[in-house]
């Protein structure tokens, strides 16, 4: 059966429902170009989607030499064939016509065009030049987390032992360092524990934080499908925002922002309270649950309730939805990752899990979420302030085992204090001792917090810029040497999504003009720097992706991320493979932890703890004397109240976040004409309460103001928790490239004017949602609505009182049902 869907209207398309330990039915959704039929595509060409961690596979369509558009793999693990409305529309983007096609370089103040050897012979002779007179330290990287893993494992060997700096990091900073640092604090290493198909099988699910329905959609389908199904899940969603989980939920608490190590200690309390703890799984299996009864003791649902404006009886029911789960998965994202005292919750997280036994089976686990689509390949390639393999900066067994592989001396890996982070490389490019600053695929001059102190470090006299992208973003347009990247469906690699599945995406066109692979670069870079290994050798020996591909097998043999077990020809045709894929696990691993905790020992560990209030490492000999065994650490965290809280001068919390249609700053989705036409531009969400307080309504021009800085957007008026605005972050200086910025005195759209340089102590992620505001009425809308969808949490409180969102005709996706045998996806516990 076949049946052609509006996916901008209805963006999670139909419900192919199954119930309690059966195997999700597959839906192939395909979406081409206005007249190209199926039958008239020259080749389909694998890969899977770069737009959000899901890891959605399809194959692009190509016709002619271009990409004509794609559709779902059925084969896949992961997707079922199914595709959310980015993946289904964005490719359009690769072909915009303002794509960068050649080399640019600044002269007399403007950038002009070049050829690319000029332009690396420019890049090459700068770093030589700062490495003579200020050292290794005076370069620095700043990568993304949409480049292929073989991409930033190359970057990792170049910068650490070829320049010897420890300034690289990532934009998976903003995102999910977070969710590593809570993997390493409670398991000793990163890496998720839990597996998608863990929705197939719990009983409930439960949510932190995480808008599952438009941060990765098409994991909301299937969980739309069990709620359809027979013996559906009860959802518990924790979000002050009323999403679509929220709508569905069993229990939605609604917290206040920078509260959440209240309300989970309160949830740990009533859970010890009544039992509910798996005593002789956390004997066997963990250290540290003493001292967690002790410090959740006083933290009643009453106490929560008093900090958190949540009722404590909603609080109670939660805990008991969770406390009497049979398999309990729980999911956590930027709602946690991005506040207050980010790491300390997202532990308490995994506690919920480490008292109550469930782990390592079929519906019993927990994923700490990525937003983007390789953050976690720039986690274990040591491209975001940790080092290659899950390898600890303050083992020196593990530093020699890195230089081992890389054939140079340990003293030559920099890793005498941690990595820095991104945030700390700006505030050196600030005070002038980071001189020249390489950003590839991400841009902070909209992604960063208090933007007008971004802007001013981009463009201080004495750093260096480079900016490696496919358009010329307002971070570009600060550069002094652009280079033109190739992007999905340009160039091959791997790249690994949120729950460990690795897969091949191949190249299915050539890249505009002079466009190359962003591997092709960093290599180019590496040759004209002669970086060379301890005997003489070139240090980067592969010269192609899967030649990379098999150097960081090498280098991810032994230990957590292990990836000898697999080859671009495993790859290639069937369905992707999470990780670690060995000899003894040649079909990859759906579960970490079945038997107990395996890289908690000290010998082996990726982190030794750090605290989780002051973020300071933890020494050797006390993590050996804490946990001797390897066993995961339960990790007590006291609430403390927000570095910035609201008052009468900035009355409301300001929180940022995504929204379905769009990805980051848009560089492609704002380009993407159905995509751009369902969120065109830059809205702010107010409660109801507050708006009939204030007088405001729907439409109206408003400004948001912090001591930072401000922006102004038009007003939607929703059931947002009262005493909160909320502002998608996506939105930058302008419209469409050229256009004028604040710097101009036009006023901003960027929520991250208005935002706040700090950060969690332990994972140096970014506070994006605890920043105090006001909020002042610039002109009446006169009827007119925002241009917040109508399809999200973004959706009016009176339904019907603004036009619906949707896409027509050109937002049309056909949606393809096969009749399945129902069948068990797996043996249950």
């Amino acid at each position: 059966m076949r049946t052609s869907v509006d996916r901008i209207a209805q963006p999670w398309g139909s419900r192919t429902p199954y119930g309690r330990d059966r195997r999700w039915p597959t839906r192939r959704d395909t979406c081409l170009a206005d007249g190209v039929r199926e039958d008239e595509v020259d080749r389909w060409v694998q890969t899977a989607s770069l737009l959000h961690s899901d890891g959605d596979a399809m194959d692009i369509a190509v016709k002619d030499g271009s990409i004509v558009g794609v559709r779902g793999r059925t084969v896949d693990r992961v997707n079922r064939g199914r595709l959310g409305p980015k993946d289904a529309f964005a490719w359009q983007a690769n072909s915009a016509a303002d794509r960068l096609r050649r080399p640019l370089v600044r002269r007399d103040g403007r950038l002009v065009e070049t050829d690319w050897d000029s332009a690396m012979t420019l890049v090459a002779a700068r770093s030589r030049t700062l490495l003579d007179a200020h050292g290794s330290g005076s370069i620095g990287f700043y990568t993304s987390g949409q480049l292929f893993l073989e991409e930033y494992y190359t970057l990792a060997v170049l910068a650490r032992a070829g320049l010897g700096t420890p300034h690289l990091d990532g934009n998976t900073r903003l995102c999910t360092s977070t969710a590593a640092e809570a993997l390493k604090e409670s398991f000793g290493c990163d890496g998720q524990p839990g597996s998608f198909d863990d929705i197939d099988h719990a009983d409930v699910i439960a949510l932190f934080g995480h808008n599952l329905a438009e941060s990765q959609p098409v994991q909301w389908m299937r969980l739309l499908d069990r709620l359809e199904g027979a013996d559906p899940p009860r959802l518990v969603c924790v979000d002050p925002r009323p999403t679509p989980v929220a709508r569905r939920a069993s229990v939605h608490l609604a917290p206040r922002v920078g509260t959440n190590v209240a309300l989970l200690n309160a949830l740990l309390h009533e859970i010890v309270r009544a039992g509910h703890v798996d005593r002789p799984y956390v004997e066997r299996h963990t250290v540290g649950f003493d001292e967690l009864e002790r410090a959740v003791a006083p933290c009643t649902p009453e106490w929560a309730a008093a900090l958190c404006d949540v009722p404590a009886s909603r609080i109670r029911e939660a805990a008991e939805v969770l406390g009497t789960a049979d398999r309990l998965l729980s999911t956590v994202l930027q709602g946690v990752y991005q506040s207050h005292q980010a790491t300390a919750a997202a532990v308490q997280v995994n506690n919920l899990h480490l008292v109550r036994g469930m782990l390592g089976r079929p519906g019993a686990g927990v994923l700490q979420m990525n937003g983007q689509p390789t953050a976690q390949n720039t986690r274990e390639c040591g491209a975001d302030g940790d080092l290659p393999g899950f390898r600890n900066w303050a083992n020196e067994e593990h530093v020699a085992e890195l230089a081992k592989v890389w054939n140079v001396e340990p003293d030559s890996i920099p890793h005498y204090a941690p990595p820095t982070h991104a945030l700390q490389m700006f505030r050196y490019a600030e005070q002038g001792s980071l001189r020249m600053l390489w950003i590839s695929g991400t841009n902070p001059a909209v992604s960063l917090p208090e933007l007008s102190r971004v802007r001013d470090v981009l463009t201080r006299e004495g750093l260096f810029v480079v900016v490696q992208d496919l358009f010329r973003t307002e971070t570009a347009q600060l550069a002094d040497v652009v280079l033109p990247a190739a992007t999905w469906g340009e160039k091959t690699g791997t790249f690994t999504n949120a729950d460990r599945t690795v897969h091949l995406s191949e190249r299915a066109v050539e890249p505009p003009g002079d466009a190359r692979p962003d591997l092709d670069v960093f290599l180019d870079y590496a040759r004209r720097m002669d970086f060379r290994d301890k005997d003489g050798g070139p240090l980067v020996t592969w010269h192609d992706p899967e030649s990379a591909f098999e150097a960081w097998k090498r280098c991810s043999a032994g230990r957590p991320c292990d990836y000898t077990g697999l080859s671009y020809d495993r790859l290639r045709g069937g369905s992707g493979v999470q990780w670690p894929c060995t000899d003894a696990a040649p079909d990859g691993t759906p579960r970490l932890y079945a038997d107990g905790v395996s890289w908690a020992h000290p010998d082996t560990c990726e982190s030794y703890g750090k605290d989780l209030v002051t973020g300071s490492p933890a020494p050797a000999a006390e993590y050996r004397h804490l946990n001797p065994d390897g066993k995961a650490v339960i990790r007590a965290a006291e609430y403390l109240p927000p570095h910035e809280d609201s008052g009468a001068e900035l009355p409301f919390q300001l929180t940022t976040g995504r929204t379905l249609y769009h990805f980051h700053t848009r560089t492609k989705t704002g380009r993407t004409p159905q995509l751009d036409a369902a969120a065109p531009e830059v809205w702010v969400e107010i409660s109801v309460a507050d708006a009939t307080e204030l007088g405001l309504h729907e439409g109206d021009l408003v400004e948001v103001g912090s001591p930072r800085g401000s922006l102004q957007g038009r007003l939607r008026v929703t059931e947002i928790r009262r005493g909160l605005l909320f502002v998608p972050f996506h939105y930058g200086y302008w419209d469409t490239p050229g256009g004028s910025g604040p710097s101009d005195g036009s006023p901003g759209r960027a929520a991250n004017e208005a935002t706040v340089t700090d950060w969690d102590p332990v994972s140096k992620q970014p506070l994006f949602k605890t920043a105090a505001a006001r909020l002042t009425l610039l002109a009446r809308g006169d009827g007119k609505p925002s241009p917040a969808p109508t399809t999200t949490a973004s959706a009016p409180a009176r339904p019907g009182t603004v036009p619906a969102t949707a896409g027509g005709r050109t937002a049309w996706v056909e949606e393809s049902f096969e009749a399945e045998e129902p069948h068990e996806a797996e043996t249950g516990p």
